[in-house]
């Protein structure tokens, strides 16, 4: 079933809707809430989460992009159960690893000014990673989008994890300097 047909779905409040998306999307999203958490459990739970939330977001919102917009719910759940879990027990992994090498460029915090920018963040993040090599942007994306660990990146890229990290290290450098370029106060 195309996307067009599945949000159809949603939009007539059919039931089957999130089955069809479960079925389209349902692995992909797994697979990112899984590489967030530590716990095969709460990555299903996010993961189920995000077909609720995607039920009361359509209508009225259409989105454009069907497998987009699930990935980024279930992202978001994920990283937001991420943090409360992390509140509980100061745990570290991955996740933590991967957020505190971007930290060092993009802050978390968030003023009312800062809010006002923040689209134009992202418009200039999304600029730099289109400007990027398919192999770069994929070992940046990996890495700080779906928070995937180092080695298994490399392994996957057929590279060495030292000279994953070191790759990744010159891209953060990069991108800082991209955005440092454009007026950004890192």
């Amino acid at each position: 079933m195309d996307d067009e047909q599945i949000l159809s779905l949603f939009w007539e409040r059919n039931p089957d809707a999130i089955p069809a998306a479960a079925g389209k999307y349902g692995t992909a999203c797994t697979a990112l809430a899984r590489g967030i958490l530590d716990s095969p459990e709460d990555a299903e739970e996010c993961v189920s989460d995000a077909y609720l939330r995607a039920w009361e977001a359509i209508p009225p919102r259409r989105p454009e992009k069907l497998g987009a917009f699930l990935l980024k719910l279930t992202r978001n759940l994920s990283f937001s159960r991420w943090r409360r879990d992390r509140a509980a027990k100061r745990g570290g992994g991955e996740t933590a690893l991967a957020l505190s090498e971007l930290g060092e460029i993009v802050s978390g915090g968030e003023s009312a000014e800062e809010a006002l920018d923040r689209r134009a963040l992202a418009e200039e993040i999304e600029t730099f990673l289109r400007n990027l090599d398919s192999r770069k942007r994929t070992l940046f994306l990996r890495r700080y989008w779906y928070a995937h660990a180092v080695q298994d990146i490399a392994a996957d890229l057929g590279t060495t994890p030292a000279a994953a990290a070191m790759a990744l290290r010159r891209l953060r450098e990069k991108l800082r300097d991209h955005l440092t370029e454009r007026g950004y106060d890192l």
